[in-house]
């Protein structure tokens, strides 16, 4: 395979970036050529797109956001979209596609896969984490940092105060971001779509944990079970304390990636033009037991995030 496209698509992630690099300076190292596709799928159907060299990754590892750009493209859902992506691809020579995003960038490439037969190499890049194949995904770990450190400074207030603070935090369906930020700020109480939660079992762990003297108190809440300011009002409709609601919001999707993302990143990036210059497509690169791994695109995304019940218990017998 002599010369690949790269693109970005669906939400932004910290990382992307460095895996962007990754991909260029592989592919170059290996003789390829590379071509990276503006604004997603949207670029790849309306033709926009240039050929990377050495140099126009340089200066990127440690920048959020992405240098090619994101955007979502509804007409890539479409057979007509389809044929415009492989047209443009054939028009270019292009002979494999590398396509860094989340579930449903993925399943774009899928078709691309499926279809016409396009070698497809998906990279996990979402904050969100909620793509059960790889342990974890690209930006995540950001993401979880970038939403500690709010928390810890709203505690620092709340605590001045004798508050609760109710946070929200993006995910949308999945919980992952919620679960981990709460444990490690050592939130009192999380609130996760994958659990369906009780008005009274939150005031009283409140009261208990008033009673042990705890001057104020962390809600975590994700996006995918309401707002932030819809939860206050439940709240304070059962209990006397005073409550204020803090959304994230985007921050959480932007800042310099940590190395925990760099590392993925440029191992990810790395894995995925080794398996198109070896002929392989088709198949998405993750982590699994700090194993780079890759698997058939197929599959991975027909897999049922799974939620973690283990970490859940363990904050709910330290987070007293």
């Amino acid at each position: 395979m002599k010369r690949i496209g790269l693109l970005t698509s669906g939400g932004d992630a910290p990382g992307m970036n460095a895996a962007i690099r990754a991909v260029v300076r592989t592919a170059i190292y290996y003789g390829m050529e590379v071509y990276g596709i503006e604004r997603g799928y949207a670029g790849l159907i309306e033709d926009t797109m240039y050929e990377m060299q050495m140099r126009s990754v340089s200066d990127i590892v440690q920048r959020g956001g992405t240098k090619l750009r994101t955007a979502r493209c509804l007409e890539m859902l479409t057979a007509d979209g389809q044929k415009q992506a492989v047209s443009t691809l054939e028009k270019h020579g292009i002979e494999g596609l590398v396509v860094i995003g989340g579930d449903g960038s993925f399943r774009g490439a899928k078709c691309l896969t499926e279809n016409y037969g396009i070698p497809t190499i998906g990279i996990p890049g979402t904050i969100d984490n909620d793509l059960e194949y790889t342990d974890y995904t690209l930006g995540f770990d950001t993401a979880v940092n970038t939403c500690l450190d709010i928390i810890n400074k709203l505690r620092d207030t709340m605590t001045s105060h004798e508050r609760i603070s109710v946070v929200e935090v993006m995910g949308r369906h999945c919980g992952d971001i919620a679960l981990y930020a709460g444990i490690t700020s050592g939130a009192e109480i999380i609130v996760v779509p994958e659990i369906a939660y009780d008005m009274e079992d939150i005031v009283m762990r409140i009261n208990r944990s008033r009673a042990n003297g705890k001057r104020s108190n962390i809600i975590v809440i994700a996006e995918g079970v309401m707002g932030a300011d819809a939860f206050v009002k439940q709240l304070q409709e059962v209990t006397t304390y005073s409550v204020r609601a803090t959304t994230i919001g985007h921050i959480q999707r932007g800042g310099s990636p940590s190395m925990a993302d760099r590392m993925l990143a440029a191992q990810f990036g790395n894995k995925a033009v080794r398996l198109l210059k070896d002929g392989i497509g088709n198949r998405v690169v993750g982590i699994r037991k700090n194993e780079i791994i890759d698997m058939d695109i197929i599959e991975a995304v027909s897999m049922k995030k799974k939620f973690n019940y283990e970490l859940y218990e363990t904050l709910q017998m330290i987070s007293m």
